[in-house]
């Protein structure tokens, strides 16, 4: 078994310039605002990070910066590698681990109807590129369809394979599959319901509101483990309102938003992603939600 994960981690958003080109120097502030809440680290150029509409050579200037941003740090870094091609994604691995991170991630191939055997075998092809542990990831949101419960138990027993982030409200195939492999590390990805992963033994999240909110979800999760339920479900609550003002802009692009109100510029989401109501009255939304007594102590 490869080292083992745990943690809550913030799903790391991108620093894009006003045109939407990749920004340098945004994405270091905004790593280093993100590297201040406390938690165990960083999850780099997933879905948060608009990887899908990003190439190759963003991923690979983003991957350096956040690693320089880093030294001298505690933060855990876990590179997301998942592009459409598996060619792209060991290259991003290997850079990874070139760079010192400590983990890698990847959405399971989906720009074309894949099937079981070929899912399975890009994870088997993409663990045995380097030694980082890997964890893969059940999204069926995103990708379209669930992963069977038996491909996933294989795709756990690969060598390098050391956990799953799972995304899925199906937590029932979550428990089974935390009963067939116990001695994996399992992440929960739905940012307004991670108490409820956590009861069921999650390991620890990974999320996009932990930009923002990754003091909170710290205190979150320590309370579960100290089993002070009612204050764990007091900060599910607050997240819980949080995350309902981000449907009303789109969660990217109000994230951006919020950021900006908050002084930290990270730029626009990349089109076709867009706001959905004018950049005024979301950064007034976001405004609003901010100053709320349930979040404003947890900003950072």
């Amino acid at each position: 078994m490869s080292e083992r994960l745990t943690g809550m981690y913030a799903a790391l958003m991108t620093g894009l310039t006003d045109s939407g080109e990749f920004d340098e120097s945004r994405q270091r502030a905004l790593t280093e605002h993100v590297l201040k809440q406390g938690l165990a680290g960083l999850y780099v150029g997933g879905s948060s990070g608009e990887s899908g509409l990003l190439n190759y050579d963003e991923l690979f200037a983003q991957q350096g910066i956040v690693a320089d941003c880093a030294k001298g740090s505690d933060a855990t870094l876990i590179a997301h590698v998942g592009m459409p091609n598996l060619r792209d994604s060991v290259r991003l691995a290997e850079r990874a681990a070139d760079l010192g991170y400590h983990g890698l991630s990847a959405l399971p191939p989906h720009s074309y109807p894949f099937g079981d055997a070929e899912i399975e075998g890009y994870y088997r092809d993409l663990a045995s590129a380097t030694d980082l542990p890997l964890i893969v990831y059940e999204v069926p949101v995103r990708t379209g369809r669930p992963i069977p419960l038996e491909s996933l138990v294989r795709i756990l027993d690969l060598p390098n394979v050391t956990g799953i982030k799972f995304t899925s409200t199906d937590l029932f195939k979550f428990s089974m599959l935390r009963r067939r492999r116990p001695d994996s590390s399992y992440f929960f990805g739905f940012d307004e319901i991670y108490l409820t992963g956590g009861v069921l033994g999650a390991d620890g999240g990974i999320g996009t509101t932990y930009n923002i909110l990754g003091k909170l979800y710290v205190a979150l999760d320590a309370a579960l483990r100290a089993g002070d339920l009612p204050r764990a479900q007091e900060l599910q609550d607050a997240s819980q309102i949080f995350v309902e003002a981000l449907l009303d802009t789109g969660v990217l692009p109000g994230m951006k938003a919020a950021f900006r109100v908050m002084g930290i510029d990270c730029g626009p989401t990349r089109a076709p992603m867009s706001m959905r109501m004018p950049e005024d009255k979301a950064e007034a939304h976001m405004r609003a939600v901010l100053d709320r007594p349930e979040i404003k102590p947890w900003l950072a």
